[in-house]
């Protein structure tokens, strides 16, 4: 079950204040309710809140344990009978002014200042390799045999495990990073997603309240970016190698023993399985399933779902035996 490490809740929220929020008239009988945090479907627990507002999240929604869940009439029939209802126009836009209510601080990620050079003790203690102006925020631990290069700043809420090496101009905040990563020069990993929603003429900022954990034995190629998760987190599985100019949206669950190529994005909340192959150019759109062993060829549109050890090609992406059938009728 997801546990927010580095955002301080500021729940438990009375529900009138969540009404209000979603501009709903108040239950009389349950104006002081309690509502302990908010999370997503899976998540969530009887002291929480949560939404649904997509048809492919039916499942999730039908087995959520949550007290309180903000969706469409259109959506409700889908929800246990356990669940009360917020019933809202704009699902998303309620679920951002009520997020922003319980983690007030994930909205913005402004620069810090309270940022110092590492001690010289913890760089003796831990046998750290480091170059010049580096400088740390709070709540930051560095591993033993760990090096990171010039000009790099590391802000609050990270964990770099044991024989991690971070290279050059590169930018941490809120990420849990395990043993034997590399992160290569001038990357940026767990800066807020791309979150909000248009609201009349002003966009309203949707609060970020994830971290992004990469875990062992990965490497994160030059000028990679990495956002933190929403209200869940990003995940880099073991052993999965990034090359340079990698986007990866907030939410994205990459599995095990992946391999992506230059200038590839996926959009937020696609989750990647084992043993995927991702040609150069590629782009993911968000929400999609990619199975295990999949191939995905250089300049690649994925549009929809990819079963497992497919290989696809082309925009939209199909088998890539349909690719080079219509390639060659054309030709």
């Amino acid at each position: 079950m997801f546990k927010n490490p580095f955002f301080n809740n500021k729940g438990p929220i009375k529900l009138k204040l969540i009404f209000s929020a979603c501009d709903l008239n108040e239950e009389k009988n349950k104006i002081n309710d309690l509502i302990y945090d908010v999370k997503n479907l899976t998540d969530s627990s009887i002291k929480d809140i949560t939404f649904f507002n997509s048809i492919r999240y039916k499942d999730d929604a039908n087995k959520t344990k949550a007290k309180y869940c903000i969706t469409t009439k259109k959506l409700s029939s889908f929800l246990p009978k356990t669940c009360k209802l917020l019933v809202v126009n704009n699902v998303l836009l309620s679920l951002s002014k009520v997020t922003k209510i319980f983690y007030p601080e994930s909205v913005s990620d402004n620069f810090q200042i309270n940022l110092k050079p590492l001690t010289k003790k913890i760089i003796k203690q831990n046998k750290l390799k480091i170059g010049k102006n580096i400088l740390v925020g709070k709540n930051v631990t560095v591993g033993k045999n760990s090096s990171i290069g010039h000009n790099t700043i590391i802000e609050n809420n990270v964990v770099i495990g044991a024989n991690c090496s971070i290279g050059s101009n590169v930018i941490l905040r809120n990420t849990i990073i395990k043993n034997n990563v590399h992160i290569l020069d001038n990357c940026v990993i767990g800066k807020k997603g791309f979150g909000f929603y248009p609201n009349n003429n002003k966009n309203f900022r949707y609060p970020q309240i994830g971290c992004v954990i990469i875990n062992d034995n990965c490497e994160i190629g030059c000028g990679s970016t990495i956002d933190r998760g929403s209200l869940s987190n990003t995940v880099i599985g073991k052993n999965t190698f990034f090359d340079n100019q990698i986007h990866i949206a907030h939410n994205v669950k990459i599995g095990d023993n992946c391999v992506v190529a230059g200038q590839v994005g996926i959009a937020g909340s696609s989750i990647i399985g084992n043993n995927v192959m991702i040609g150069g150019q590629a782009g993911i759109s968000g929400h999609l399933k990619i199975g295990n062993n999949v191939h995905i060829g250089g300049g690649s549109g994925v549009i929809k779902n990819i079963p497992d050890n497919s290989k696809v090609m082309g925009y939209p992406a199909t088998e890539i035996k349909n690719f080079l059938k219509m390639k060659n009728n054309n030709d």
